[in-house]
């Protein structure tokens, strides 16, 4: 990557920032059964690939999104809602007897939210197999940073995801920086010891690490942050912000630990897609020379805004301003 092992900005003569968000996008039903159902799409990295362009002022960085899609008028509908949301789609691999997964959300009155998958065949799965999916693979090399999810990983064959973990020490060894957004799933894994080998191997290649907390906690059984804080800096990670809800962000970086206070929300509608918000804005924000507590500050502020609206994509004009002040109201922890 072009930029000092601690710093993601750019400088005036830094050419634009070219970012790769690998994973799955599925259909999204809403609705009740044998009711009136709503369709769009939506997956943890297609969320922050979105978000991320959406906050991101142009010219600052190229997005493109890495997956596989099927050669139905769903993939063509899903694929072109990329493009009108501003994400590079040069590497999506057309797979043309797949199709895409899909899922529905059902939301409880205080707007958390249960997810029902179909997604066992999905084109997704496959995208990183056989000598087609090279392409993408070697191009990885040629990004900037690299972000992808827990999700991410275990979605892929097996073959599929020791291709993907290759080409991501390739791509870090030429210079890329690799954020991972952990996003545990136990139903996506055979068992929690093949989850935890995928993680280990993964956290030993990322420079920033998007954690929600309770899935840390399910996956590692940490006792507490203090633990989790141990044992990514066994890892190496340099970058650790840990997500918690409506409480605070911890982070943990070369300059410091930082507490980060979440925006208070009076009613909250729908969750979905909080933490993958809370990533994109915090990532955007570090890309542009933001310090992490100021990155933090933006994640909340986009998160309290998504959890007002259903759905996992917010309407454009509901996007909040994230410009960039010169306080940060974080206290070192």
């Amino acid at each position: 990557m072009n930029v000092e092992p601690e710093q993601y900005g750019r400088t005036p003569s830094s050419p634009v920032l070219k970012v790769a968000l690998v994973g799955e996008c599925m259909i999204e039903m809403r609705g009740d059964p044998f009711s009136g159902i709503s369709q769009t799409f939506g997956g943890d990295t297609l969320n922050a690939a979105v978000y991320l362009s959406r906050v991101t002022p142009s010219g600052r960085i190229c997005a493109d999104y890495i997956t596989a899609i099927g050669a139905d008028s769903f993939s063509d509908a899903m694929r072109q809602s990329w493009r009108d949301e501003g994400l590079g789609d040069q590497y999506v691999r057309v797979i043309e007897d797949a199709l895409p997964g899909l899922y529905f959300i059902q939301t409880d009155p205080q707007g958390e939210r249960r997810f029902l998958y179909w997604r066992g065949e999905a084109a997704a799965r496959r995208m990183f197999d056989g000598p087609e999916a090279g392409a993408a693979l070697q191009a990885l090399a040629d990004y900037d940073c690299i972000y992808l999810s827990g999700i991410s990983l275990a979605i892929l064959t097996a073959s599929g995801r020791t291709r993907l973990m290759h080409a991501l020490r390739l791509a870090r060894e030429a210079g890329a920086r690799i954020v991972f957004d952990n996003n545990y799933r136990p139903h996506l894994w055979p068992d929690v010891q093949a989850a935890r080998q995928a993680y280990g191997d993964m956290l030993r290649l990322t420079d920033l690490a998007l954690i929600t907390w309770e899935d840390d906690a399910a996956l590692f059984g940490y006792a507490d942050t203090e633990a989790l804080f141990h044992a990514y800096a066994g890892f190496g990670v340099g970058e650790v912000a840990v997500k918690r809800g409506v409480a605070s962000c911890l982070i943990q970086c070369a300059t410091g630990r930082f507490d980060v206070p979440a925006e208070q929300v009076q009613h909250v509608v729908d969750t979905t897609a909080a933490g993958d918000s809370f990533s994109a804005a915090y990532l955007s924000c570090r890309l542009q020379g933001g310090d992490p507590p100021l990155a933090a500050r933006w994640g909340h502020r986009l998160a309290a805004q998504v959890v007002q609206h259903r759905g996992a994509l917010i309407p454009g004009a509901a996007m909040p301003s994230l410009d960039m002040p010169s306080y940060s109201s974080a206290v070192e922890a």
